[in-house]
């Protein structure tokens, strides 16, 4: 089953406090997690930023949510516990726990009034009450991520492939290959011999090398292009390599590399953008949001 969304995961979430005691938001997740049947590949799941789980997120925004309807209280750091008002919902025997419900309590209503986010209509925006405030964040962060990505790659295809040669170094470089610019930069374009079109340090020392294929591409990538750089790579008794284009790679190239084990890297258009984002190759900060929270720390008598 898929995660359950926050909302679904606030009535487990009270009924787990309704015996009165004081638990941590950790024991809380764990025994939701059990009681949803998550799978460990479900619990690892993580949020596009990959710094919080999922679902820990989602249990720990539904905590936030009951805390402003005053239906759960911080007791201490980490910490909560079920209120009167929490007890007396769970009597009503609620057959679920939404937004429109705690909407009742003036409490929650004061929270959404500050925080709520609107559509360009004013109306609520029905997929983001399903969503965690951070998940809106970085789904919309996605989103313009994505459309760089698609700009970007046009940039390059209506760029000379000499200029392609250039960001390929310059992308290496940033991702700590090649020693020093300069020696990537002759490394790159320099070969030409049997589909391989670049050598280039692994490590400042160059104790070790990748052997680099970097080209436009138009159509899809095949298997036979693939495989005669990987039998380049063999001929040179190379031990790495790696493909760069800026269109995609077929099933059957990707099944053929696979069962090569990991000695050619495929990098597609896609891929590429990515990394290009990811080092900072032909994009410049437009803007930058710290999200923060409370520090619990700080409120705690010695």
């Amino acid at each position: 089953m898929p995660i359950p969304d926050f909302q679904s995961v606030m009535l487990p979430l009270l009924r787990f406090a309704g015996d009165g005691e004081e638990h941590s938001v950790r024991e809380a997740i764990e025994a939701l997690a059990v009681q949803f049947n998550l799978t460990e590949e479900e619990r690892g799941q993580l949020l596009p930023s990959g710094q919080r789980a999922v679902f820990d997120n989602r249990v720990n925004w539904a905590r936030t949510y009951l805390n402003k309807a005053k239906l759960l209280e911080t007791t201490r750091r980490g910490y909560f516990r079920v209120t009167e008002r929490g007890r007396q919902v769970l009597r009503q025997a609620p057959s679920q726990i939404t937004i429109a419900m705690l909407m009742q309590f003036p409490e929650f209503v004061d929270f959404k009034k500050r925080t709520r986010a609107k559509s360009e209509g004013g109306e609520a925006d029905e997929d983001n009450e399903k969503q965690t405030p951070e998940e809106v964040i970085e789904a919309a962060y996605q989103k313009l991520r994505e459309g760089l990505a698609v700009e970007l790659l046009q940039m390059i295809k209506n760029c000379p492939p000499r200029f392609f040669e250039r960001l390929v170094v310059d992308l290496l470089v940033k991702m700590g290959y090649g020693g020093t610019r300069k020696d990537a930069g002759e490394a790159i374009g320099r070969t030409g011999d049997g589909g391989i079109d670049g050598i280039i340090k692994e490590d400042r020392l160059g104790l070790d090398v990748l052997y680099v294929q970097a080209k436009r591409w138009e159509g899809v990538v095949g298997r036979p292009e693939v495989q005669k750089f990987a039998g380049a790579l063999q001929g040179l008794g190379a031990q790495k390599g790696v493909f760069i284009t800026t269109s995609s790679f077929s099933q059957e190239a990707r099944g053929f590399v696979h069962r090569l084990g990991n000695k050619i890297i495929l990098i597609d258009g896609n891929m590429l953008a990515q990394l290009m984002i990811d080092y900072d190759v032909g994009v410049t900060l437009a803007a930058s949001y710290e999200l923060k929270r409370v520090d619990s720390d700080y409120f705690t008598e010695e």
